[in-house]
């Protein structure tokens, strides 16, 4: 159970807005209060916030019983007052929208236990000129709505109690962003990443994150960020921080894209990226990266035990997903040591900080005359040292937009030119790691859009299946792949050269 004093409208209001950030399908808040005790109040600034509309029209249910909202979680805002029976509730069609939405409750005890299990209660009673809240619940909901009270206190901590928060998305990870609204029209991003839960033990008695060096908290994105900004690229500013809970508020980079309004890739834009990305190779190596509190984040490697656990999702969820079966035992060995082999190869490669991702989603492009100020860095918790041709390879073959193959030709030469007068860099080694990494990478994806789908209830990414096949296709043509493709082909992964 969970109490609040709201001391006025204002504080409802945001705890609306609070509320709303924290809401997924299948919720259902049972609004408890005297009339005029702010149970509409509440249910407004919910519903506005989803719509990101402060103004919009949202009529009390008195009469009509029940307002259906099309919006991006859809939302049904539910006044059983009048209504004579429970029974009621299934011609409302509270099963049908929780099925899709989220449900807001007014008058719940009405509904004579007919709420589903997992609900949350929000009973708000007169207190002098505010009211006095208790949260009360079980569930993910419920861990839901107390995190999100979480992050309100974080800026009430630092002076922030009166902003305004609003939705800004999240990633394929547990991490989610909101934008915060400051008084003077400034912005800025708060980042919620709360510690990673352990996974199931895998292989050498560590689970998947510890295998594949992924970040379990914020410390290494605070590192990353310092780092970036001394060498004088730009990452966002970390102004506020709680270690320990997973909140940063964070410099607001703005919204510029490396993409059209169409969703196309514009490619001199992906160019400057390129060259930044060089600039970033170039510069002097950090490993131990300080941290405030006296922390130093050593960066980890991207070794042969990453990159296996990575490459190990094409068999453990892709191939099952395409076969309908499980991956043989055979082939995933053979798999296993076709990748031992690619490792060894590139270990006389160049070397350098990885940020993982550099692709469309986490590039902030700006207008501006210089390079470092038109291009913007995000995402980089992950950041390893390993070959530098990975991040090239994530920006030339980008997971979220296909790039035509004559455009990556360009840019991968952007980045050649750039580094040509680097005397110890070695072009053709580079294009060899290259394909390596691509091919790395989208194995890697293949089985991550099947796990989102599958594990995580994410449909919405096997749409980059189709393109991170053909992205596969172009890396395994280099000859240092020919065993590689030869099992994808053989696994019917890839279609043999008569097929293209």
């Amino acid at each position: 159970m969970i109490t609040r004093h709201l001391a006025d409208e204002a504080e409802t209001r945001r705890f609306g807005e609070d509320v709303a950030l924290a809401l997924r399908p299948g919720d259902c808040l049972a609004l408890v209060g005297d009339l005029g005790a702010g149970k509409s109040t509440f249910a407004r600034s919910v519903i506005r916030t989803i719509a990101g509309d402060p103004a919009l029209e949202v009529p009390s249910p008195t009469f009509t019983l029940v307002q259906d909202y099309e919006l991006s979680l859809p939302i049904a805002h539910f006044d059983l007052y009048r209504i004579a029976d429970p029974d009621e509730l299934d011609e409302l069609g509270l099963d049908e929208m929780l099925a899709r939405g989220a449900c807001l409750v007014e008058w719940p005890e009405r509904a004579a236990g007919r709420l589903p299990a997992g609900s949350v209660t929000l009973t708000l009673m007169h207190a002098g000129a505010g009211r006095n809240l208790t949260i009360d619940g079980t569930g993910p909901a419920m861990d839901r709505i107390a995190r999100t009270l979480e992050l309100r206190d974080f800026l009430r901590r630092h002076g922030l109690e009166a902003a305004t928060r609003r939705p800004l998305g999240g990633d394929a990870s547990a991490r989610g962003y909101n934008y915060v609204d400051l008084a003077s029209g400034e912005t800025r991003i708060l980042m919620d990443s709360p510690r990673a839960k352990p996974g199931p033990i895998l292989r050498e008695g560590k689970y998947y994150q510890q295998l594949a060096h992924i970040a379990e908290d914020v410390v290494p994105f605070v590192a990353i960020s310092g780092y970036l900004r001394r060498q004088g690229f730009r990452a966002p500013d970390v102004l506020a921080a709680d270690l320990d809970q997973g909140i940063l508020l964070l410099e607001d980079l703005g919204t510029g894209s490396i993409l059209d309004a169409g969703g196309a890739p514009i490619e001199g834009r992906y160019a400057d990226v390129a060259r930044t990305l060089a600039l970033l190779h170039a510069a002097p190596l950090e490993e131990n990266l300080p941290v405030p509190d006296s922390l130093v984040h050593a960066v980890p490697p991207f070794d042969r035990a990453a990159m296996q656990i990575e490459v190990s999702l094409l068999t453990d969820w892709f191939l099952p997903w395409k076969t309908g079966g499980g991956a043989r035992a055979e082939d995933a060995t053979e798999f296993t040591a076709i990748w031992d082999d690619l490792i060894d190869t590139i270990a006389d490669g160049e070397q350098h900080l990885l940020l993982r991702d550099v692709h469309s989603p986490n590039i902030i492009w700006q207008s501006a005359p210089d390079l470092s100020d038109r291009v913007g860095l995000l995402d980089f918790q992950d950041a390893m040292i390993g070959p530098t041709a990975y991040d090239v390879a994530s920006l030339v073959q980008d997971a979220r937009v296909t790039i035509p193959g004559d455009m990556g030709e360009r840019l991968l030469d952007v980045y050649l030119d750039a580094r040509r007068d680097d005397h110890s860099f070695d072009a053709e080694r580079f294009r060899r790691d290259y394909a390596i990494m691509a091919a790395q990478r989208n194995c890697k994806l293949l089985g991550i859009w099947v796990r989102l789908n599958q594990r995580d209830g994410k449909p919405g990414y096997m749409r980059h299946m189709p393109r991170t096949l053909a992205y596969l296709d172009a890396a395994t043509a280099h000859p240092v792949l020919a065993p590689l493709r030869d099992w994808l082909v053989r696994t019917g992964i890839l279609g043999s050269e008569s097929d293209r």
